[in-house]
Formats: C-alpha cells, sequence, structure tokens
C-alpha cells in the first residue's frame, strides 16, 4: 500500500475512534455522572499537557521553547475574557447560554484540533519511515479519550448530540490534514521546528482549560461524590501517562 493509501486508512480509523470517544458520554443523564466525566476530561487534560506535549516539546526543542506554555495560558484567558464571552456564569443552568457564545467548548476544540494537526504530520512522518502501524495506535488509543473530554465539555454547554458529533468529526479530520500537511512539504524543516513550539503553545491552552474551568466547575458542583469525582479525575491522568509512556517507547523504538 501506497504511503498515501496508509495515511488514508489510518486516519480513517482514528476519525471512527474520536467519534466513538465522543459519543460515550452523550447517553448519560444524571448530574453525578456528568460531573465525574468532567473531571475525567480534566484529568485527560492535566496529564496530556504534563506527561505528553511538554516533555515532548522540551525534547524535540530545548528548555527555550517552554516560554510558550504560558503564552498559551494567556491566549485562552484573553480569548476566553474577550473573544468567546460567556451568556452566564453556569452554563448547564442558564437558558440564555447559546451555542455561539459557549467559550469553554470552543476554546477546548481549538487547543485539541491544534495539537491533532501535529499528530497527523507526526503520522505522515512515521508513514515514510515504516514505522506508521505504530504511531497510528499511539494516535488512535490518544484520540479516544480527548474525543470523550471535548464531548463531555460540549455536552455540559448543552450542545445537541448532532453539533458534539460534528465537532468530533472535525477533531478526527484533523489528522488526515496533518498528514497532507507532511506529505506536500516533504518534511519541510519549517515543519519540523514548528512542532515543539505548538506542543508547547497547546500545553498551555489545556492546563489553563483545566485549572480555570473545568476543576473549578467540579468543586462547585460535585460536593456529593467528591471521592467518585476525584477518581474520575486520577483516572483521566492514569489513562494519559499511560499513554505517553507507550508514545514515547513506539517512537525510541529503532
Amino acid at each position: 500500500m501506497s504511503a498515501w493509501g496508509q495515511a488514508a486508512f489510518y486516519s480513517g480509523l482514528i476519525v471512527l475512534g474520536a467519534l466513538a470517544g465522543a459519543a460515550l458520554p452523550l447517553f448519560g443523564r444524571s448530574e453525578n455522572g456528568r460531573i465525574t466525566i468532567l473531571a475525567f476530561a480534566a484529568g485527560v487534560m492535566l496529564g496530556a499537557g504534563f506527561f505528553h506535549m511538554l516533555p515532548e516539546a522540551l525534547e524535540q526543542g530545548g528548555v527555550r521553547v517552554l516560554a510558550f506554555t504560558p503564552l498559551g495560558f494567556l491566549i485562552m484567558f484573553l480569548l476566553e475574557r474577550y473573544v468567546f464571552v460567556h451568556a452566564c456564569e453556569e452554563p448547564p443552568d442558564c437558558k440564555e447560554h447559546s451555542h455561539a457564545g459557549a467559550a469553554l467548548g470552543l476554546t477546548a476544540f481549538f487547543g485539541l484540533a491544534a495539537h491533532t494537526v501535529f499528530d497527523g504530520i507526526a503520522l505522515g512522518s512515521s508513514i515514510v519511515e515504516g514505522v506508521g502501524a505504530t504511531t497510528f495506535l499511539a494516535i488512535l488509543a490518544h484520540k479516544i479519550p480527548s474525543s470523550l473530554s471535548l464531548a463531555a465539555i460540549l455536552k455540559s454547554e448543552g450542545r445537541s448530540r448532532r453539533s458534539i458529533l460534528l465537532y468530533a468529526l472535525v477533531f478526527g479530520a484533523m489528522v488526515p490534514v496533518g498528514a497532507v500537511l507532511y506529505f506536500f512539504f516533504d518534511a519541510a524543516t519549517h515543519l519540523t521546528t514548528l512542532a515543539p513550539k505548538a506542543l508547547a503553545l497547546s500545553a498551555g491552552t489545556f492546563l489553563y482549560i483545566a485549572v480555570s474551568d473545568l476543576l473549578p466547575h467540579i468543586n462547585r458542583h460535585g460536593r456529593e461524590n467528591r471521592f467518585r469525582n476525584v477518581m474520575g479525575l486520577l483516572l483521566g491522568m492514569g489513562v494519559m501517562f499511560l499513554l505517553s509512556r507507550y508514545l514515547h517507547e513506539g517512537r525510541s523504538a529503532p
């Protein structure tokens, strides 16, 4: 199979995985279950930032690229405060909270989508190097919990199932976009130098979403099931820790 054929096959499976991950939180109706899923989402974002993005950025670009992490944090703060303005402080309880005004879901989507483009670039590179299957499995395993987290956030804002699945579809489709970029530019050096900076920037956006939006919401509304919510948070972080170890070992393997 050609490199383009492999990229199309792997990308299709990753998109399906993203849709499957997004579908998981869409059928739960209890408030307690929704808060626990949000706790898991916060754990995924913290784990992705601390265990995957920051170590990868540091390894590829050196300590200087870490300056982009607080920049990403600041960008998300400014976007949420002055661009994606909240219609109210408590989206689930506010009838005036429109889809267009949902800041958290949009910031989460853009942060995840930007990171996913670089996953696609990594997939294209690994296919050319003959280790596409390993990278595909790592990305697939990474995208399912990330998509679940995105869907949980969007659901908490009252978005429809159709809208959430559409966001998940576009999120997953960023993988083939990244792979096509890699093939088109044929591993151009500017993509290589940009990748660690983008990872550090994305880590900042993930950390902002987790500590500024998700965790405060969980603290306010999850007091009745604190233990379960803490377990959800730890589970999300644990999943990302294990996946980051697998991803690093897969890339380091000869």
